[in-house]
Order: C-alpha cells, then structure tokens, then sequence
C-alpha cells in the first residue's frame, strides 16, 4: 500500500537521492527544484513523499493557486528503480483524497501538466480520470478533472 507523508528535515533527503530514468529528465524536475518551489509556495502547497513498505519511492506536491482557483499537481516522480509497480497510480489515488480535503481552499478542479511525449503518464492521469483541456504549455500538456 502507498502512502504519502510531508517532506520534513527528516526525509528531505530522501527526496533528493530519487532518480529519474535516463530520458524523464526531459518530462519532470527533479524534487530539489521541486522542494526550493515549495519553500517559495510555503502557504499554499504540500510536498510528499509517497512511501511504500516504508522507504520513500518517489515525490509529488500539491499547490493551490488562488488566482484560479484550483489545485495543481506538480512534480510527480517515481525513482527509476521503482517504477513499474503501480505506485503512481496508487500515489494519484492518494493525492486527490488529500485534494479533497480542500486544505488549503474550496476548489474542485484539479489540473497538472504532462510532457506531450511522456505516454506512460499520459495514459495513467487519463485513466484516472484526468482529461486534457485543450491549453498546451510549451511541449507541456494540462489535464484537468473535477475532485468533488
């Protein structure tokens, strides 16, 4: 089972030795650049790392943008000799239950992006329910869905 726990100065580290498969440095930034947004988002946003059987096998944030509203996933990785299991999906699950909870505004939509090449994540966000808007950010794709 897949958990999250926030990022904390007992587990930062864990996040940042998460590596990304040879090519997915083009898809997703790493959780350094990731933590370094979160401290700057420190009022509307919670990093994760999504945890199973007790280590930490990858990272994710949830960010609330107030201008829109709606919450935004940022930064989701699973570390490259993780992948595979179905930890993404499990992770998703999780992060929209905490999305849910509306901690940090009243907002149903959830939005991310997704490198337009990046089919495995593609198809996964899809089949959770996620489906494209239309807008395209640089080679990024943004998905959306409704979290009631």
């Amino acid at each position: 089972m897949v958990e999250l726990k926030p990022i904390t100065e007992d587990n930062f580290v864990d996040a940042f030795n998460l590596r990304l498969a040879p090519g997915q440095e083009e898809w997703v930034s790493h959780p350094i650049r990731s933590l370094a947004q979160a401290y700057v988002y420190r009022d509307q946003c919670q990093p994760f790392g999504i945890y199973a059987d007790g280590r930490m096998v990858g990272y994710v944030m949830v960010i609330y943008d107030y201008d829109i509203p709606e919450y935004d996933i940022w930064h989701m990785v699973i570390d490259e000799a993780e992948q595979g299991h179905g930890y993404g999906g499990e992770a998703l699950d999780r992060v929209i239950d905490f999305i849910r909870t509306k901690p940090f505004g009243d907002s149903p939509r959830v939005a991310l992006t997704c490198h337009k090449d990046n089919a495995v994540a593609l198809g996964l966000y899809e089949k959770k329910g996620f489906a494209p808007t239309g807008a395209v950010y640089d080679d990024e794709v943004e998905l959306a869905m409704t979290a009631g």
